[in-house]
């Protein structure tokens, strides 16, 4: 069966980078009709934060990535590790290093001074004599000392990395607590790991867990090192570019679903498509597919997407993921109209909420550009003429085409251009230039507050000659 899984530390927020991570993992153990495991990896005591814990959480259940059994927390299993450590110095594949802070500095600067590497030099490694007094010994375990670790990389292809790369590095520190390479090895063998996918940055970490898995005697998982997000300039993804807290997306006004589409395309393809519904990615979504390049974050990919999405969105749960968003529409006469007229309008949830409350919400004040523009010469006769015609209309008055029906009968009849009423008729209503049309916000807001609105700006227009 495969087994993959996504290990965060609650150090920090889950950003976009982690989140592909996840996916990938997720999708593999899925579309295996496998298992796909949740670990916290908190062994950094003095570090860990529940606020940021909590986000790593609320990420994963707003995109809806579930995870099979309970999550896993390494702070949990100090007791676990410590019997692995036990047993690797029991057989002599670890050993005690007195080896103080001043010791490793004055060897580094030695190294430096010859223009080596930086290595531990092994001195405690066959170590028999007297412990040197007032020195709380690291736990280290035994690399090998000649040959090449060399694995097989799903990603990347075959790496080789020189034994003597690897030193005897620490797997327990002073205070007994486990160090990450040593944890992250012993927790992927127990949990059954099939498959471990993760960032490129983890590559180098591989060899040193490699060293783990072989000294325990435990069978090697496949690995997938999947290259970095870089931004659109082709360098390391920041904050500034994109890689903020997942929840940070939420806020923002993108649906998770555009959230999953737009990460899968980053590092993955499937020939030119490039929407994917979650039941596509988990059919076609093969690891070994993943590109070796690093791939580039797109604001206007991600937000074209969210359009596609919003668009596409039955309006029922588009109504209910609105009140989130301080709009609240549920159960309006004018429902279906005002989405229609409202939808194309917003790439991201936030700004369908303001085109929503455009329509819905009597301008406060005119946009001045808007204003000086439409609000000219004889714009409030025109505005007022058009007001009468509205009130004293025999037709039905329900539909946008019925309102818009108005527009033409007042444009023939008083033989003016169309836009000597659509101007001062759209910054009425709306406040300014942008939102929908204006007969669809006739037909959603009804003749009596259209008037209102038009009553309005005559006033603010009169008042200012």
């Amino acid at each position: 069966m495969t087994v993959t899984r996504f290990a965060p530390s609650p150090t920090g927020y889950l950003h976009i980078g982690g989140l592909r991570t996840a996916l990938f993992s997720w999708l593999t153990a899925r579309h295996h009709h496998g298992r796909f495991l949740l670990r916290i990896e908190d062994t950094d005591l003095s570090r860990n934060s529940q606020e940021a814990l909590k986000a790593i959480l609320e990420a994963f259940q707003w995109v809806g990535l579930d995870y099979d059994g309970d999550v896993v927390y390494q702070s949990q299993r100090f007791d676990l590790y410590r019997q692995y450590i036990d047993k690797l110095l029991k057989e002599g594949k670890a050993y005690r290093c007195y080896m103080s802070r001043e010791e490793l500095d004055i060897l580094r600067e030695e190294q430096m001074a010859r223009k080596e590497r930086a290595r531990y030099d092994g001195r405690y490694r066959d170590f028999t004599g007297t412990p040197p007094a007032g020195v709380e010994p690291v736990i280290r375990i035994k690399a090998p000392l000649e040959g090449n670790i060399i694995f097989e990389d799903g990603v990347k292809g075959e790496i080789c990395i020189a034994a003597d790369e690897v030193d005897d590095f620490i797997i327990a520190r002073s205070d007994g607590t486990p160090t990450y390479n040593f944890v992250v090895a012993i927790d992927d063998a127990l949990m059954g790991l099939t498959e471990v996918i993760r960032g490129d940055d983890h590559l180098y970490n591989t060899p040193k867990q490699i060293v783990v898995y072989k000294a325990l005697g435990f069978t090697l998982p496949k690995f997938y090192h999947v290259a970095m997000i870089n931004n659109e300039q082709g360098k390391k993804l920041s904050k500034r570019d994109g890689a903020t807290d997942v929840m940070a997306y939420q806020k923002l006004g993108f649906l998770p679903e555009a959230l999953l589409n737009f990460l899968v395309r980053l590092g993955w393809s499937h020939g030119d498509q490039e929407i994917f519904s979650i039941s596509e990615m988990i059919e076609l979504f093969d690891p070994k597919d993943i590109n070796k390049s690093a791939s580039s974050y797109n604001l206007d990919k991600l937000l074209w997407l969210n359009a596609h999405y919003i668009k596409n969105m039955p309006n029922d749960k588009l109504v209910t993921t609105l009140a989130d968003y301080g709009v609240s529409i549920e159960g309006h006469d004018k429902l279906e109209m005002l989405l229609d007229a409202t939808k194309e309008r917003g790439k991201t949830l936030v700004e369908l909420a303001a085109q929503i409350k455009l329509v819905l919400d009597a301008p406060e004040n005119y946009d001045p550009k808007a204003a000086k523009k439409a609000f000219k010469g004889d714009a409030s006769e025109i505005l007022r003429s058009f007001a009468e015609l509205l009130k004293n209309w025999e037709g039905e008055l329900h539909f946008p085409a019925e309102y818009h029906a108005v527009l033409e009968k007042f444009v023939e009849t008083k033989e003016v251009g169309f836009g000597k009423i659509a101007q001062p008729l759209r910054v009425s209503l709306l406040g300014s230039m942008t939102g929908s049309g204006v007969d669809e916000v006739m037909a959603i807001i009804g003749v009596e507050e259209t008037v209102h609105r038009i009553d309005q700006a005559v006033f603010f227009i009169e008042k200012g000659k």
